[in-house]
């Protein structure tokens, strides 16, 4: 009982310790997604809101990993703008709102967040996965609409414009692995998981980016979900399979 407590005094002290630097940076963070236009203003609070929650419940490890999230999201979308303009299919000008944000890291930083609480390595595997899957997801799509002008259904494999729910291109996917490989290796590098892990967590990130886009086929495609709650749905898939694989 006294080895909890102390346990527990030092787990206290450590995430009361991470507050000020973690405030600092993640304000930081947020303003720069806005002036960058990655985040609109209400993307911008509720994004650096969960990059709080990341850094404390998680470790600055997570905030790293969501650093690189950002930047592959950010870029790929600015890959082609133009083109993709032209499909209908381009990201908004003032970048993605408090919704879309929450869709995509929401899982990341819950799983962070009750780690801060309860403690455990396999929440934050359900963290960097719920982080891969959604890498995975931005980076596929964009990049699979620029490199292909059509794309095949998950569901059906029929031929599909560019850009159509639930549709894939061995471009897009072949970017999505990487992107999902990507963040797993840093969450390695910044011990957010072990390094036995790492492939785990890009597999499942990938395995996740497959299930958003089925979900897109059969749902979303249908109009019986909007894009942010597949998107969620994916990163949840991913994070689950994490908790699953590290439970047996």
């Amino acid at each position: 009982m006294l080895l909890g407590l102390l346990l527990e005094s030092h787990m206290s002290k450590l995430l009361a310790n991470r507050w000020l630097p973690g405030l600092a940076l993640t304000a930081a963070f947020a303003i720069a997604a806005r002036l960058l236009r990655g985040v609109s203003t209400s993307g911008a609070l509720v994004g650096g809101f969960a990059a709080l929650v990341l850094y404390i419940g998680g470790s600055p490890g997570a905030f790293v990993v969501l650093l690189v999230v950002f930047s592959l999201t950010w870029v790929s979308t600015r890959i082609g703008y133009a083109h993709k303009r032209r499909l209908g299919t381009a990201e908004r000008r003032e970048g993605r709102n408090a919704g879309q944000v929450l869709a995509n890291i929401g899982v990341a930083a819950a799983c962070a967040g009750l780690s801060g609480m309860r403690g455990g390595e396999m929440l934050l595997l359900g963290c960097a996965a719920a982080l891969a899957e959604a890498a995975a997801d931005t980076v596929s799509s964009e990049c699979g609409q620029v490199a292909s002008a059509s794309a095949r259904l998950i569901t059906s494999w029929e031929r599909v414009p560019a850009g159509t729910d639930g549709g894939i291109t061995l471009a897009g996917s072949l970017a999505g692995l990487a992107a999902a490989s990507a963040v797993a290796v840093t969450a390695g590098f910044v011990h957010l998981v072990p390094w036995r892990s790492v492939w785990v967590i890009a597999t499942l990130g990938t395995a996740g980016m497959l299930a958003d886009s089925l979900l897109g086929a059969l749902l979303e495609r249908r109009k019986l979900l909007g894009n942010d709650a597949v998107n969620l749905l994916g990163t949840l898939f991913a994070a689950i399979l994490a908790l699953v694989w590290a439970r047996f």
